[in-house]
């Protein structure tokens, strides 16, 4: 038996995040459960800490947490990725806990209810409509003012979003996200397409936590080397930002009433914004902290704390208030795939490590792995990690480290679309 409290930590197999939480979760004296999509090896040694979910079918797996609860004490229920968050808000209601209302978390996971909930409440947003399954993209596109994007509505990791500059482009982008969204696994092809106004100016990324409706920055993010478009990869972020005390706090407020507008009061968020005419526009929300290994480059005082500490404390309600950001400039880079293929190896990583500033070199993509770039690809090479003395000399770390690395990928032959078949 155990006074500590337990959370129920919700993430699928594919997840990058695991190490980082349960590792967390000890640092704080934290019981873990862990909800995943398939059996884990080790579950049979520790009944209480493994629960096997249906993700997509969220009344049973509703049902089974149900269940669960009635024999193992939960406090609270938190989910690592896209994929759980909308079966973490239903189960946190359904057990009484602390979370965001479902309806809330919807309209962030869904692109298309956000941007209404934001329109309607009258707050900075791109234009925007909505392109219904089969409607004819040539005809939608002389309605339109370009430049704009295009993008799925329930899609993550920029994975299907595309700029289009004139209507020619625009047809082309539809077709290829249709395309993308008719395969097997996605099971897509009759979602609506959000088109809306491209925005111009710098992009940054808030990382915070939500409580009682008040909007706690952890994290502000500068993305020098965000995209313009065809394709929209994530890059490189660095911290702390260079916005001035007086813009990082419109961004805040900006993030603050958006999460306001959908109703969206209890958790952590990592928000996506671009700064146009010196004014905050939030692009989109994510009810979850920052994804990939991102976050190692985030720790606060006392002693290192690593950023899923404070979202497990967040999602107990336990208090989050005396811990500070660390001092120092920080950066990550998520390694782009530069061409679709078969990983068969690559060499300069001993060099990228000795690059100075770099802390860390990950390639996460095994060799006979298929590569699939954006926009329909939604992973990365790897990520590098980097500390310097300002954010610029970061990013030339990370910059310099990446030229070391050569990938050997081995274009797929027609007719070959499994992963690493020969």
């Amino acid at each position: 038996m155990t006074d500590r409290p337990r959370l129920l930590l919700l993430m699928t197999t594919s997840t990058y995040k695991a190490e980082a939480f349960v590792t967390a979760a000890a640092r704080c004296g934290v019981a873990l459960t862990v909800g995943t999509d398939r059996p884990q090896a080790l579950a049979a040694a520790d009944p209480q800490g493994h629960l096997v979910l249906p993700f997509g079918e969220s009344r049973r797996a509703v049902a089974k947490i149900a269940a669960f609860a009635r024999r193992t004490r939960i406090d609270g229920v938190l989910a690592a990725d896209d994929d759980g968050v909308l079966l973490a808000a239903e189960a946190a209601a359904a057990l009484g806990l602390r979370h965001a209302p479902a309806e809330a978390v919807r309209r962030l996971r869904f692109k298309h209810l956000f941007r209404r909930a934001v329109s309607e409440a009258g707050l900075p947003s791109a234009r925007w409509r909505l392109l219904a399954p089969g409607e004819d993209a040539a005809r939608a596109a002389r309605r339109l003012t370009f430049p704009v994007v295009v993008k799925p509505v329930a899609l993550s990791a920029s994975r299907g979003v595309v700029r289009a500059d004139d209507p020619a482009g625009f047809v082309r982008a539809v077709s290829r996200i249709r395309a993308l969204l008719n395969r097997a696994e996605l099971s897509a092809g009759r979602q609506p397409l959000l088109v809306e106004s491209y925005l111009d100016g710098p992009e940054v990324a808030l990382e915070g936590v939500v409580r009682r409706g008040r909007l706690r920055t952890l994290a502000l993010f500068d993305k020098p080397r965000a995209g313009q478009g065809p394709f929209f990869e994530e890059s490189i972020y660095v911290l702390p930002s260079g916005l001035t005390a007086e813009a990082q706090e419109g961004c805040r407020l900006a993030v603050e009433r958006a999460l306001g507008a959908v109703g969206f009061h209890t958790g952590n968020v990592h928000a996506e914004l671009r700064i146009v005419g010196g004014l905050p526009h939030v692009i989109e929300i994510a009810p979850r902290s920052i994804g990939g290994l991102c976050s190692r480059v985030v720790r606060f005082r006392p002693g290192g704390t690593p950023l899923e500490e404070l979202v497990i404390r967040s999602a107990l309600g336990m208090d989050v208030e005396g811990f500070e950001p660390e001092p120092g400039a920080r950066g990550v880079m998520m390694i782009p795939i530069p061409a679709p293929g078969i990983l068969r190896g690559w060499t300069g990583e001993a060099k990228a490590r000795l690059e100075p500033g770099i802390e860390g070199v990950r390639i996460t993509v095994p060799p006979g792995a298929e590569l699939e770039p954006p926009p329909e690809g939604d992973r990365y090479l790897g990520f590098l990690f980097a500390r310097g003395a300002s954010p610029p000399d970061v990013v030339r770390s990370l910059e310099r480290a990446h030229s070391c690395l050569r990938f050997e990928i081995e274009p797929l032959r027609r007719g070959q679309a499994a992963a690493g078949m020969p």
